[in-house]
């Protein structure tokens, strides 16, 4: 159990009953008088909330519906929002409102979860989404995503967050759906709604940094430590003096989510700007809360991690001074794959100069970096995590990051072409890993993702133009290259288009993605996560062949092998005695060049499954 999480500690935040009565809690450890403002644009009645001590402050009033705004006094300043508000009806600089999250009537019962090496994530943005932008308009959609063969769904962070559209990384209240997108009670529905489709639900949330503005925690307590600093700002404060009080905020938010929205798991955000040097790190913490909470539920809950530093410790249990999350993004596999399909080599992407080696060792060792010297961080870098499955890791081709972070916000097949993108798709969905897939790419969005924002204080969007113009310059982009990212059509050119007209290769690029999530589900290979081999069969200056056996490969009944082409031009192959050609990406099936089997070539950048003769009806196209 948390240490830092006590059953005695109060729950934050506005808490409404079925009769009316209402209890309020902040954590306010530096003020000496807090007040609750209530309803200040009518009655405006002030209270008197009482020290609980340890910092924190507590009130109880009847008469309280639904919806009615309350501010913060703290010795006799100006009001400010909840900290923990789970409701902001106006914006991040207006009053919160109380919410009653009981009156949902839930229909998921029976709602078990899904396990770990069952998960295939969809990343999407709530607001680019659909033309609405809602998570009601959302819903829509949601069959066409268990059509596809997807599992879970992992929205950008949906915190409130300031302005009408925004990425969600800057959101400033932990407890508030977006009101823009809906609010707490639909956002409710949306999960719901997923869970009735089987599809698992994964909240991004963001425990290293709050946005710049709206953000008013400085101002009730020690939020923020001056020892660290993120790329965003000063870091939380979660091992200075007073920081139990910032920890038990998280742990509680954790419970939130699980509790209160039926979520399955949560994605943290670049754990490595999450500092602290305590003897019980908060990312410990999290992972305990997330085990005690799903023997809550009883069912599974995941958290994973988005971290760049290659450390197993994440994974590794809390016993041994381990997390115990269940998994983590491998941005290994990505640079890898896009550095290779696309040509480019600055950056992180110099570090990865032979495709065929590299993806060859993070196939059979998770890692390609477990130890050795990285010429971009001039550092060694990483530890090894080979004895860990495959599951519990998180592959992409594509993210928010990989494609906002660019200048134009150019998605791969606009950097690549279509034999280029049905092979990565084809290298991400039979790796031995969690693959994780970026609205759109599924039938080949061409419309841009670029990076976007909506702040009301004018300074800070000039500043933020600014430094996307100077960031970018350094790559040779001019100024008027750079969308402004808080120009209401920046947002707006990056919504899907829902578009795979038949006979395009939107629509074979569907149909591949569709194909090979349906036989993840069939073939007990795809299955494994442990057993898998991986090796360069073929070396070639421009990529050569690498060859992957799942599941003990041709020595076992129930194995396959793949051959990926990773050369621009056709290369020989020997088929595998006993295993015949169960798929090709190139097939027409998918608007590719065709394949013969018997010519005994791979065509270029393609990929071919080969096995048994039972898992022939597993597999569409050849």
């Amino acid at each position: 159990m948390p240490w830092t999480n006590p059953p005695t500690a109060p729950r934050i935040g506005a808490w409404l009953a079925n009769d009316g009565w209402c209890e309020w809690c902040v954590w306010a450890p530096r003020a000496s008088r807090v007040e609750l403002v209530l309803d200040p644009s009518g009655a405006n009645r002030e209270l008197t909330m009482q020290p609980l001590g340890r910092g924190y402050w507590s009130v109880r009033a009847d008469g309280i519906t639904e919806g009615m705004r309350y501010w913060y006094r703290l010795d006799g300043g100006e009001p400010r929002p909840d900290p923990a508000s789970k409701w902001q009806p106006g914006d991040v600089h207006e009053p919160s409102a109380v919410v009653d999250l009981n009156q949902f009537a839930w229909t998921d019962h029976n709602w078990q979860g899904l396990r770990r090496d069952q998960l295939v994530i969809y990343e999407f943005h709530v607001g680019a989404f659909t033309p609405e932008g809602t998570f009601a308009a959302a819903i829509d959609r949601l069959d066409d995503l268990v059509e596809l063969g997807v599992t879970a769904v992992e929205p950008l962070p949906i915190c409130q967050f300031p302005g009408r559209h925004n990425w969600g990384y800057d959101g400033t209240y932990w407890f508030a759906p977006q009101a823009s997108y809906g609010g707490p009670h639909r956002f409710q529905q949306f999960v719901d709604a997923c869970h009735a489709r089987g599809l698992a639900v994964i909240v991004d949330v963001v425990y290293n940094h709050l946005g710049p503005e709206g953000n008013y925690l400085g101002t009730f307590g020690p939020y923020f430590s001056g020892k660290y600093h993120t790329p965003w700002g000063s870091a939380v404060n979660f091992d200075d003096p007073h920081c139990d009080g910032v920890r038990e905020l998280v742990l509680e938010n954790v419970r939130y989510w699980i509790r209160e929205f039926h979520v399955d798991g949560l994605r943290l955000d670049a754990i490595h700007a999450i500092y602290d040097t305590g003897v019980r790190h908060i990312l410990a913490d999290i992972g305990d809360m997330a085990l005690e909470e799903s023997e809550h539920v009883g069912r599974p809950v995941h958290v994973i991690a988005e971290s760049a530093m290659n450390d197993p410790r994440v994974l590794e249990p809390i016993a041994i001074n381990g997390y115990s999350h269940a998994g983590q993004w491998n941005d290994d596999f990505h640079h890898c794959v896009h550095r290779h399909l696309t040509g480019e080599t600055t950056g992180y992407y110099m570090d990865y100069a032979n495709p065929a080696r590299d993806l060859a060792k993070v196939f059979t060792e998770n890692y390609f970096f477990d130890g050795q010297f990285s010429p971009f961080r001039q550092r060694h870098h990483g530890r090894s995590a080979a004895s860990f499955p495959g599951d519990q890791f998180v592959i992409s081709t594509q993210t928010h990051d990989q494609v906002g972070n660019r200048a134009r916000g150019e998605r791969l097949i606009e950097l690549s072409g279509w034999p280029q993108a049905r092979l990565a798709a084809s290298l991400m969905l039979l790796a031995p890993a969690v693959p994780m897939l970026f609205m759109g790419e599924e039938y080949g969005e061409t419309n841009r993702f670029p990076f976007f924002c909506d702040f009301l204080d004018e300074g800070l969007r000039q500043a933020v133009r600014d430094g996307r113009r100077r960031e970018f310059a350094e790559f040779g982009w001019k100024p008027s290259d750079i969308p402004d990212p808080c120009a209401t059509e920046t947002f707006e050119s990056a919504r899907l288009s829902w578009s795979w007209p038949t006979g395009s290769p939107q629509e074979g690029m569907r149909r591949l993605y569709q194909d090979l999530l349906q036989a993840r589900k069939i073939v007990p290979a795809l299955q494994d996560f442990v057993n898998r081999e991986a090796e360069v069969c073929q070396p070639e200056s421009d990529g050569g062949i690498l060859r992957l056996s799942r599941g003990g490969g041709e020595q076992s009944g129930n194995g396959i092998v793949v051959f990926f082409n990773l050369s621009p031009r056709p290369l020989s192959f020997t088929l595998p005695k006993k295993l015949e050609v169960l798929f090709c990406s190139e097939s027409p099936r998918y608007q590719g060049t065709g394949f013969d089997p018997l010519a005994k070539e791979l065509p270029a950048f393609s990929a071919v499954v080969c096995g048994g003769a039972s898992f022939r009806d597993a597999f569409v196209a050849t």
